[in-house]
């Protein structure tokens, strides 16, 4: 979930500010990752479409294929947070 915090660093970026990364584990094992930057105008959205050439635009692809849930809340003005959850794996070894 690094692209969270990439992305933060790429698109959400302030001079004089940074983003805040919290991580939080649950009782049934779900870790969830935020990551709240300084620019509440900015909302991620998903591509269309990214050319396979392209050098960007995969990076929320990438953390809805990973994450169980994930999404965008509104923080205290001018702030967002990006957030996603991943469930631990039950699978029986």
């Amino acid at each position: 979930m690094a692209e969270l915090a990439a992305n933060a660093v790429l698109h959400g970026r302030v001079p004089g500010r940074d983003f805040r990364l919290t991580l939080r584990l649950d009782a049934a094992g779900a870790l969830r990752i935020e990551v709240t930057d300084p620019r509440g105008d900015r909302i991620p959205r998903i591509p269309d479409l990214v050319a396979e050439e392209a050098e960007s635009g995969r990076g929320l692809r990438l953390v809805m294929a990973y994450a169980d849930r994930w999404g965008v809340d509104r923080a205290p003005l001018p702030c967002k947070t990006v957030w996603a959850e991943v469930a631990p794996d039950r699978a029986d070894p």
